[in-house]
């Protein structure tokens, strides 16, 4: 029994070595197959070193390795305890992500981000199980005082920027974020349903008051729904208004679809394609030739480096009418320049109609330059 273990174990060892080259040390493998699970686990869990807790902000990649003899549905344990290069010891924990089935003797990934430094410097056991978050507020101090909130439950959605332009191109600003308002775990799989929100207001800086001359409102809600690492579907309802009133009010309401599914390109490199089609419901109110600008159908196409360049476009309109639009976002990030800086480089681009509500029979070709948060 104990021989035939030992056997898994050094040929699970080996097929690791084989693909990480020699970046990975046996003695760290070793101590990371003790620490991720039990000893009699089936699947165990093996991250690669960090150099230091600042390197492992960006995500630690798992391996799950299956040294059973049936495949395993597996997502990896919630939390596993690591020692960085610098011998900082580290809590890392699972993102979302969905549950994988891993054949014998085979492994699959996972991406691990720090929760924290651990304070036990003994693996988990039944003595000293590992650390588990609890569903709970987190306080956040600041200048203006305290706030609570369930922070975890908030996720990036649409990009996060401020951008501008020259003449009559001026700014564009605009802020998205989406908010999970149950557990991952949630029983009916309510853990995939979102709330988003994101706003962009266009500023007319070339003007003497500068006055902020259109704002688009879109909250959504929609269900998120991993297929597998690479390939995600949305389904929801999405609301788009200028937020006037009267006879000045332009609102939609659209029932969407939208997948997403990622490749990798190697060399740290991947390419990420978004199709998505929706139709109208409801009144469109004083805008019921909105349909022929905004079309019924939208792609969107991304190309990006690991820490480096992205570039991003996405086209919709309709087909009958020709008439539509494309944008195109361009980014690098600023914190490999020095200073920790937590901002992107971030140029914009739009031609076509409807770049703002208010205009969408507008034909525009914009180009703005600025910062962004989140791309």
């Amino acid at each position: 029994m104990r021989l035939a273990l030992a056997i898994r174990l050094g040929l699970a060892k080996a097929a690791i070595r084989c693909h990480f080259g020699a970046q990975m040390r046996a003695p760290f493998l070793t101590l990371a197959f003790v620490i991720a699970t039990p000893a009699d686990a089936q699947v165990r869990a093996v991250p690669e070193q960090p150099a230091s807790e600042k390197e492992a902000l960006r995500g630690v990649e798992v391996f799950l390795v299956n040294e059973g003899e049936a495949p395993v549905a597996d997502a990896g344990p919630r939390q596993i305890e690591v020692t960085a290069a610098d011998g900082t010891r580290l809590l890392l924990e699972r993102t979302p992500g969905p549950t994988r089935t891993i054949a014998p003797g085979g492994f699959a990934k996972a991406r691990y981000v720090p929760v924290g430094v651990a304070q036990v410097a003994v693996p988990p056991s039944e003595e000293h199980p590992a650390a588990k978050i609890p569903a709970e507020e987190a306080v956040v101090q600041s200048s203006t005082g305290a706030s609570s909130a369930f922070i975890d439950r908030f996720e990036p959605h649409e990009p996060i920027y401020g951008v501008f332009g020259a003449g009559e191109a001026g700014a564009k600003l605009q802020m998205s974020f989406a908010f999970r308002p149950f557990a991952e775990d949630a029983p009916l799989k309510l853990g995939n349903l979102r709330f988003a929100y994101t706003q962009t207001m266009f500023w007319a800086i070339d003007r003497p008051s500068g006055p902020f001359r259109a704002t688009t409102y879109s909250p959504e809600v929609y269900a998120d729904i991993p297929f597998d690492e690479n390939t995600r579907v949305a389904l929801g309802w999405r609301h788009d208004s200028n937020g006037r009133d009267g006879l000045d009010s332009i609102d939609v309401n659209r029932i969407f679809a939208r997948a997403e599914k990622s490749f990798d390109l190697g060399g740290d490199w991947r390419l990420d394609l978004a199709p998505q089609a929706w139709f109208y419901v409801g009144r469109t109110s004083t805008a019921p030739d909105v349909k022929d600008y905004f079309g019924y159908t939208g792609l969107t196409a991304a190309i990006q480096q690991k820490d480096g360049i992205k570039l991003s476009i996405t086209g919709r309109g309709n087909f009958e009418t020709r008439r539509g639009a494309a944008e195109l976002f361009v980014s690098y990030p600023l914190a490999p320049i020095g200073g920790g800086m937590g901002f992107y480089v971030f140029g914009q681009a739009f031609t076509g109609h409807g770049e703002a509500l208010d205009d969408y029979r507008l034909d525009t070709t914009r180009a703005r330059i600025g910062i962004a948060l989140t791309r």
